[in-house]
């Protein structure tokens, strides 16, 4: 009987038992914690789904991990992570959500990288900034970088769909920082720079009004902002640029300057039409008359718009040919139309001056027809100055009475003295000048000058009553008949020493008086009070030494006479309130 030998399958057992033993170890390297494998769902039991990894037994999945009302079915191929092999149940753990966000970051990784261009949905808020979905990655975005201007309230920015620059990508934490900021700059720099490559003086280029303010608007190119000037937006005057512009508006402008090194544009409006200041000599000749409203009013005249564009001003002195006007308000109103005549065109300032009372006759012309010298005249008081009285003789006529021509026996200092505001008076026509528009008046010249008789009514020795006008230091003036004064000198007051006048006299006073001495021609009179008391023979002597001023030898005293002149010649320079 033959030996039986040994299988000689042995061997092959043994290789088949190394590749097995081989292959099992490979099925079970796949399956260690943290890795992402591919499973079958196989069922759901309560809360869990049931999944067919290939691995001796079953895994589990949270149902809660299947979002958006996605629910799960036998049979459907799922990517899984794997926690942990074996739980204390004998199951295999593993995670359906986390699987779904390591997918999600390793493909951001594999599209996206530090310095690109990313799009994504800002969805919620958090503390410093907001959160951006990224193809299903949460983004954070700094609340620094959501604009190029400050963002104070974040809301209005939620659910909008935006791009944004990735600036940092941290693999570790897989964390993402975006700024929509610096992308909103990046393309603004990349436009502007385009802009100034192409941009020339003299253009004509379409834009929209970003912001007014009051001395300009700023115009917003598509690339960069143009300033667009206040004097630069229309030919005529306007006082604020909301006037013509609004926010948001679009508009057509021209390209003044260009500022390369300050990358600056100053921008026109006005200069895409025509100037219409060209030829404006020919289109308003001096002297013309023209109608026009008034679009704008200042303390010293009114601006009459006389064509679109074209505005002359008026003058308050060019307003009336008799009103004084203080204020273009007092007479005009913003909207009024009025008719105004061309005086004076300066083409290169772009000034006309126009003129209001030269659409009317002035009435200068023809005053010394209606008021002419020596004709006698009244009016009423209208104002006074320090040299004399204005006289109203009709509306915006007015003559003017000097304090000289006021009185022949009184020197006036102020018209005060005399007249009285609104008081009707009657004068003579002394002088009239159409040219400076003035007409002078007396007012002395209306009566009789009373020292034209003044011999016949007074002599020498006369006894006269009067009353105390003013007290002087040298002496006391008294107002006789027809407002004629007499001077008492201190000396002449009384018999006993008098140091001041008014210890003697008071203003007011009823005084009786001798005449001691007239002088028709320098309009004098002279008095005595002491001497009402005297003998004739007394007054002879008193007179006597009044016809001599010469003084004797050695005597420090002047004699009577000259101390009348002098009395005569102080009063000439005393005013109301000296002693």
């Amino acid at each position: 009987m033959a030996k039986i030998k040994p299988a000689a399958a042995k061997p092959k057992s043994g290789a088949m038992y190394d590749a097995m033993n081989a292959a099992l170890n490979a099925q079970v390297s796949k399956f260690t914690a943290g890795s992402i494998i591919k499973g079958t769902i196989s069922g759901v039991k309560g809360n869990e789904v049931l999944v067919d990894i290939g691995y001796k037994s079953e895994g589990s999945v949270p149902l809660n991990e299947f979002k958006d009302g996605v629910e799960p079915k036998i049979g459907d191929v799922i990517s899984v992570l794997l926690e942990q092999l074996e739980s204390d149940g004998g199951m295999v753990v593993l995670s359906k959500s986390r699987a779904d966000d390591k997918l999600r970051w390793e493909t951001v990784l594999s599209k996206y990288t530090e310095g690109g261009v990313v799009t994504g949905t800002i969805r919620s808020k958090v503390r410093g900034g907001l959160i951006v979905d990224v193809d299903g990655v949460d983004a954070f975005l700094p609340g620094s970088q959501v604009d190029v201007t400050p963002v104070h309230d974040p809301d209005p920015y939620l659910n909008q769909t935006c791009e944004f620059k990735v600036i940092k990508i941290s693999n570790e934490r897989r964390n993402i920082i975006v700024s929509r900021r610096e992308l909103i700059e990046e393309r603004v720099a990349d436009k502007k720079r385009s802009l100034l490559g192409t941009i020339e003086k003299g253009q004509q280029r379409h834009g929209r009004v970003k912001n007014i303010t009051d001395f300009g608007a700023f115009v917003d190119l598509d690339g960069m902002d143009g300033l667009l000037h206040i004097t630069d937006m229309s030919w005529g005057r306007i006082k604020h640029p909301s006037e013509l512009l609004k926010v948001g508006q679009e508009v057509e402008v021209v390209i003044l300057d260009v500022d390369m090194d300050r990358e600056r544009v100053s921008l026109g409006l006005k200069q895409s039409t025509p100037n219409p200041w060209e030829n404006i000599d020919q289109s308003f000749p001096v002297g013309s008359r023209l109608r026009g409203k008034v679009v704008n009013l200042v303390p010293y005249g009114a601006f009459v718009e006389i064509q679109p564009g074209i505005e002359g001003l008026v003058h308050v002195s060019e307003f009336s040919w008799t009103k004084r006007v203080a204020r273009a308000s007092d007479i005009l109103n913003v909207g009024d139309e009025v008719d105004v005549v061309v005086l004076s065109i300066d083409s290169a300032n772009q000034k006309i001056a126009l003129g209001i009372r030269q659409t009317e006759a002035n009435p200068w012309d023809t005053v010394q027809d209606r008021y002419p010298v020596g004709s006698r005249v009244s009016g009423k008081v209208r104002n006074f100055t320090t040299y004399g009285a204005f006289i109203e003789l009709e509306e915006g006529i007015d003559g003017m009475i000097h304090v000289s021509d006021m009185s022949w026996t009184r020197k006036i200092n102020h018209p005060s003295e005399m007249l009285q505001k609104s008081q009707q008076v009657d004068a003579v026509v002394l002088e009239v000048n159409p040219a400076d528009q003035r007409i002078s008046l007396g007012l002395k010249q209306a009566c009789n000058d009373p020292w034209n008789t003044i011999t016949s009514r007074y002599a020498i020795g006369q006894i006269v009553k009067g009353k105390v006008s003013k007290i002087a230091s040298f002496g006391a003036f008294v107002e006789l008949e027809d407002g004629v004064d007499g001077l008492v000198h201190i000396s002449q007051i009384s018999d006993q020493h008098v140091e001041k006048v008014k210890d003697a006299l008071k203003a007011g006073q009823e005084v009786e008086a001798r005449i001691v001495k007239i002088d028709r021609d320098e309009r004098r009179i002279g008095l005595s009070i002491k001497a009402v008391s005297m003998n004739d023979t007394q007054l002879a002597e008193l007179t006597r030494d009044l016809s001599t001023t010469d003084l004797k030898p050695g005597e420090n005293l002047v004699g009577l006479a000259a101390a009348f002149d002098d009395a005569f010649a102080q009063s000439e320079e005393w005013r109301p309130g000296a002693e």
